[in-house]
């Protein structure tokens, strides 16, 4: 069958998924994008240089085994012999749970299911987890107890567009997302942040606290609500539960108290309820500033809280949404890619989930092993006593972008077989045993799922380069030689979707009323959408309009108290380090980095510090400071920012080496939802003697010509 020349499919990057049309022309593929809702016939600099990565001048292009400390090529069936024999050894020797799976939000919904069913069955293994453990994790755990139901936002993207007023808490849309900023332009913005980052610019009411603060400040902002008579008390009566317990906890939180915490002053507080409360439509939304810390899920569910204060979620024209991160970081976790998840957003703890599951993967329920340990967890239990002694990673680049980066660097050197999947020589792949090179967006079919709920088409373009196989072929190769039948695993991204709908079928997660006909027909379809006898579901655009997804209908409050973050300043460390995204870079950056355009943007670590705290510790723009922790050091450029906080300095976490802003943070985690506390770290600066060649910009990929 000839390969089409133009397809409709949707950018690789960020969970926005803004529908692009690809086009193969004689110098490569070209992008452009399409009026599709969430993005309007706008990209930010990442989607239009997207394709660049398609043909990176070190794109893998055949399977390689590591032989007398060198990767060499090899063919396929001695690559997957390779790790087969491996996985065998290992778990002969010490398990089922001896080998690991560590997968990622950029997999498509077909290749994370299948992912999670050959963990749990082809390896028998309960240590799988992805990072987007590390994305929204909190998030989802505060929404789930507070409404029944978790889904990044429970409303589409346009609902925004409509608003008098959106609270931005931790999330710098204008960077991460810019094409969501075209939804925002109507509203008044409120932004939390410590930065006065490029989203914080744009709004009309800017609210700085320190980091590992944000549960003070939304504590006391509910107890403005309540005691300046904000709070909407038809609602809180018909439609919630639990809310004298929460505001026993927020009464003590006076605003000039929470400004002594904060920082922030208590006029600014009072302004901000001020403007949710007389809007008409409004939204609070949380991004990742509000969730990477030890008390994520209660910083999450503070901010929740204020919501049904005001009487937001559920409402038409108002409500609460977390702004997921990875591409499909979304349906990633909700079909199987999480350690405490079965497909369809199911506890594997559920014995009718289980049995539901394991009837469609035609095994037995008590076969399935239980929960296993999360993303770092998994990731510091590698080659410990009773941790696993192999893991394959598919997806993912932990050597960057997990905390406590150098610690991750040494578990995986102690594992007896490390295997990556991916299109490039991210740096884990280029500590493993075996790489095995896969597909990338333009080059594979499937679904992905995006912020908002909505599932939809990617579509291939052309065939993949050289070797590469999708990762549905290599785990169909996998399980074969680990003596499972192949069409226990399908290669075909439809067939496993067909799969995924009846394993999904009832579940919280609910995609058995979706099929790729009524996607390529360009229908909506936002999940829960059942299956419906003699007629097709519509889908669920907007959820909690009718009752929130409790058995009694109403959301609840959570009683929740602000806790200092895991570890405090002091003379030693007496700076506060945070860390985020900046415009041209993605994630760890193993993409984006291989773009020259991007590269040549932000090719090199930088630190953002105020001018009277450099000035104290004798740095001067542009020079090469030392940033470091109770846990080590990075190497980064000094930028001088009159707008950040004078206790505060700022790491972007996308590179690689000595410039990894992931060397210094912490690996605390909550204890619910076991997100890691990315966005505070007890830290110090100080200037290097000389700018030593190669630190700063130091393993930055090779960019494309």
């Amino acid at each position: 069958m000839p390969e089409p020349r133009t397809v409709a499919t949707h950018c690789p990057y960020c969970a926005l998924q803004c529908g692009t049309r690809l086009t193969r022309e004689r110098a490569g593929v070209v992008v452009a994008p399409t009026d599709f809702p969430v993005n309007r016939g706008g990209l930010c600099q990442k989607g239009w240089t997207a394709p660049s990565v398609l043909d990176t001048s070190d794109r893998l292009l055949t399977p390689l085994v590591r032989r007398d400390g060198e990767l060499v090529a090899v063919d396929w069936d001695t690559a997957l012999r390779t790790v087969a024999d491996g996985v065998r050894r290992i778990q002969d020797r010490h398990g089922p749970d001896a080998v690991g799976v560590f997968g990622g939000g950029g997999l498509t919904n077909e290749k994370a299911y299948l992912l999670g069913k050959f963990a749990r069955v082809a390896l028998g293994t309960s240590q799988i987890d992805y990072n987007g453990r590390f994305c929204m994790s909190s998030a989802a755990a505060a929404a789930t107890a507070a409404f029944g139901l978790d889904r990044g936002l429970p409303f589409p993207v346009t609902d925004l567009g409509t608003a008098d007023v959106v609270l931005l808490a931790g999330a710098n849309v204008a960077e991460t997302m810019p094409p969501l900023m075209q939804h925002l332009a109507r509203p008044d913005l409120i932004v939390i942040d410590p930065r006065r980052s490029a989203t914080a610019e744009r709004a009309a009411l800017h609210l700085q606290p320190a980091p590992g603060t944000d549960l003070a400040l939304v504590l006391g902002l509910l107890h403005i609500a309540v005691v300046d008579g904000w709070a909407d008390t038809d609602y809180l009566r018909d439609r919630t539960a639990g809310f004298d317990a929460a505001w026993q906890r927020a009464m003590s939180w006076w605003p000039e108290r929470v400004e002594r915490i904060t920082g922030v002053p208590a006029g600014s507080q009072r302004a901000a309820v001020r403007m949710l409360a007389r809007a008409e439509r409004a939204y609070v939304l949380t991004g990742r500033g509000a969730e990477q810390h030890s008390t994520g899920v209660d910083t999450v569910a503070g901010f929740i809280n204020l919501a049904l204060a005001l009487g937001l979620p559920g409402r038409d024209g108002g409500g609460y949404g977390c702004l997921t991160g990875q591409g499909n970081g979304q349906g990633g976790r909700e079909h199987g890619q999480k350690a405490d998840q079965l497909p369809g957003y199911r506890s594997i703890t559920d014995d009718a989930a289980r049995e539901h599951v394991a009837q469609v993967w035609g095994v037995a329920p008590e076969s399935l092993p239980g929960p296993g340990r999360s993303a770092y967890e998994l990731l510091d239990a590698l080659g410990t006593p009773g941790g696993p002694r192999g893991l394959l990673v598919f997806g993912s680049n932990p050597v960057v972008s997990a905390p406590h980066a150098g610690h991750v660097g040494e578990r995986l050197a102690a594992l007896d077989l490390l295997v990556v999947a991916d299109f490039v020589p991210s740096e884990t792949a280029r500590a493993a045993d075996v790489v095995l090179p896969v597909t990338q967006w333009a080059e594979e079919d499937g679904t992905m799922t995006n912020l908002e709920g909505r599932v939809l088409r990617r579509r291939r373009l052309r065939i993949p380069p050289g070797h590469a196989r999708s990762d549905l072929e290599v785990l169909h190769g996998l399980a074969r030689r680990l003596g499972e039948p192949g069409h226990r695993y399908p290669t075909s991204p439809r067939e496993v979707f067909e799969e995924l709908r009846r394993a999904s079928a009832g579940g919280k997660a609910d995609y058995s009323g979706i099929g790729y006909d009524r996607l390529d027909a360009g229908e909506a379809l936002h999940w829960p959408c059942p299956a419906v006898d003699g007629d097709d579901h519509p889908g669920t655009p907007r959820l909690f309009l009718d009752g929130f997804a409790h058995p009694d209908g109403r959301a609840r409050f959570a009683a929740v108290e602000h806790r200092e973050p895991a570890e405090s300043v002091s003379a030693e460390f007496p700076l506060h380090a945070t860390t985020g995204r900046v415009l041209a870079h993605y994630q760890s950056g193993a993409q984006t980095r291989r773009v020259r355009e991007l590269a040549e943007a932000e090719p090199e670590a930088f630190v953002e510090v105020h001018p009277d705290t450099a000035h104290r510790a004798g740095l001067t723009d542009g020079a090469p400071a030392l940033v470091s922790s109770a846990r080590g050091g990075t190497v980064a450029r000094v930028r001088l920012v009159p707008s950040m906080r004078t206790d505060t300095v700022f790491l972007p976490f996308h590179f690689p080496g000595d410039g990894s802003a992931n060397l210094i943070t912490s690996p605390a985690l909550d204890p619910r939802s076991r997100m890691p506390e990315f966005k505070v770290a007890a830290a110090r600066i100080e200037p290097l003697p000389a700018d030593p060649a190669g630190l700063v910009a130091g393993g930055v990929a090779e960019v494309s010509a």
